[in-house]
């Protein structure tokens, strides 16, 4: 089996933050777990990237916490690593982010990664 990997974007290092729930949680479900933020050195122990694009390798699927006008400036990047789809967390997606995605072909699912992940964001306090 592949390994399963993601990105998380605007991965945070508070723990009270979804997007780093979504960290904790994507770990504890056994997956390769690629913290994005230019203002963090590291998220949770892990090497945090300033951009997606400086992530090594193929990325299966990227979880955006981000807001709408900081998501589309994120979405050609994103695009150019070609997942398999692409999480908009609540309060990331705008009419305009949805046209842009769906421009760029990707495949975007509007809903709470962490429990797309089978866990809850309440395990991770």
């Amino acid at each position: 089996m592949a390994e399963k990997t993601i990105a998380i974007i605007g991965a945070s290092n508070n723990r009270t933050r979804f997007s780093n729930k979504a960290v904790r949680a994507y770990l504890a479900q056994g997956y390769t777990v690629y913290p994005v933020n230019p203002h963090e050195e590291s998220v949770e122990g892990l090497t945090a990237f300033r951009e997606i694009g400086e992530i090594p390798g193929e990325v299966e699927t990227v979880s955006v916490y981000l807001r709408p006008e900081n998501t589309l400036t994120v979405l050609d990047a994103i695009a150019a690593k070609a997942p398999r789809e692409v999480y908009l967390n609540p309060g990331t997606e705008s009419p305009a982010v949805l046209k842009r995605a769906e421009e760029l072909g990707l495949n975007v699912v509007e809903a709470c990664s962490i429990i797309a992940a089978g866990r809850s964001p309440a395990e991770f306090s």
